[in-house]
């Protein structure tokens, strides 16, 4: 072969070997697949406890680090004073509803004969005044009599009129018993009172604070004795069942990944690697900028993937570094 077919065959040859080195001078894709590699953190849930009501701690049963379960009790103020609140409550309502059941059942059989013998008596009055007026007044014109006491003679029968009908009235009311409206006024008292006396009971039961759910004591903020007010922190509960990873994926790889995909979770210096599944992939962006507007800022945005990890243990620690591998990842292609 002589030097001018050589040099074509040369140069062609250095042109292939470029196009596999450039992969077609970037102009061809790259398709990826097999394992996806994501890096996160072990993100443990925290709760702060607090008592809704103030007071002086009573005392804390549990310390940092201690395991605990749903509605164990924790912590216990003194309730001396609420309780001496629910008992005065308590004796409210008794008057309330004594009140109540007075209004509803009306005058006693003794107080209607009270006012029956006072009209009795008011009508006697009236009568005796009646003849007396009677027997006096032909006395008046001839002067058997004086005028004052005809005057007298006369006011006396309009008092005994008048305490007559008084009489009658208080005889009418004492057999109508109370209003209504009287009755309706006695329950709404009675009501406001087991009102008061139901606060005093749920203050009460705000001085336990009880476990919401199985978690593991992280912070013991105060102690026996320490006056606290209401929504204060006293213990924070880390929450570690169900465990979750929080990783990041960037917006290339975002098609690669989907909720339900098994994924294996290892930690520096643990040699069990941990089963668990893609659970959530956030809907938007977390980082800045916010809108794309190049391919370049493309590559900025990143997106939050939680992973659920099967029967974890305690050697996984909040915060602590984790390399979740998805074997099963979707292929991906990059321009």
């Amino acid at each position: 072969m002589n030097r001018r077919r050589l040099i074509p065959v040369l140069l062609l040859v250095a042109l292939v070997a470029a196009a596999l080195a450039t992969r077609g001078f970037g102009l061809l894709g790259t398709k990826q697949e097999g394992p996806f590699t994501l890096h996160g953190n072990v993100d443990i849930r925290e709760v702060d406890l607090a008592f809704r009501v103030p007071g002086r701690i009573a005392s804390i049963a549990v310390d940092e680090g201690q395991k605990v379960k749903a509605g164990q009790e924790l912590a216990v103020l003194d309730a001396a004073t609420i309780e001496a609140r629910i008992g005065e409550a308590s004796a409210r309502v008794e008057q309330a509803r004594a009140q109540l059941l007075k209004a509803e059942r009306g005058s006693r059989p003794q107080e209607i004969g009270q006012a029956r013998a006072r009209t009795t008596a008011a009508a006697a009055a009236l009568r005796a005044a009646e003849q007396q007026y009677r027997r006096r007044a032909p006395l008046v014109a001839p002067g058997a009599i004086s005028r004052a006491v005809w005057d007298q003679t006369v006011a006396e029968r309009a008092r005994a009129r008048a305490q007559l009908a008084e009489a009658e009235q208080g005889l009418s009311l004492a057999r109508a018993g109370n209003r209504p409206e009287d009755i309706a006024a006695a329950g709404a008292e009675l009501r406001a009172a087991e009102a008061a006396r139901n606060s005093a009971s749920t203050d009460l039961a705000d001085t336990r604070l009880a476990a919401p759910v199985d978690a593991v004591v992280a912070t013991r903020a105060q102690e026996p004795g320490a006056i606290v007010q209401g929504g204060q922190t006293v213990l924070t509960l880390a929450i570690n069942r169900p465990l979750r990873v929080r990783a990041y994926v960037s917006e290339p790889d975002l098609s690669r990944i989907g909720p339900g995909m098994a994924v294996e979770v290892n930690a520096d210096g643990n040699p069990r690697t941990y089963r668990g599944t893609v659970g959530w992939i956030s809907p938007k962006a977390e980082f800045t900028p916010r809108s794309v507007e190049t391919e370049n800022l493309r590559t900025d945005l990143v997106y939050r993937v939680r992973i659920i990890v099967d029967r974890p243990d305690d050697a996984l620690r909040q915060g602590q570094p984790v390399t979740i591998r998805i074997p099963a990842a979707r292929p991906a292609h990059r321009d």
